[in-house]
């Protein structure tokens, strides 16, 4: 039982994460060699929805 909770504590706290900060390099990346395109914003937007207080902070830097 409490195996299962630090497991699903690990997903959240590091896996979610990494994927939004993954998303959100790709979709930089991406934008950088070919323009603004729909799978650079859906790859913005997804990031969004996993880590939303770093998508407000980035938008001032």
């Amino acid at each position: 039982m409490i195996q299962k909770r630090i497991a699903q504590w690990a997903v959240m706290a590091v896996a979610v994460p990494l994927a939004a900060a993954g998303a959100r390099r790709l979709s930089h990346t991406l934008e950088a060699r070919r323009g603004p395109s729909g799978v650079s914003r859906l790859l913005s937007r997804g990031a969004d929805v996993l880590r939303p207080q770093k998508a407000r902070r980035r938008r001032f830097w």
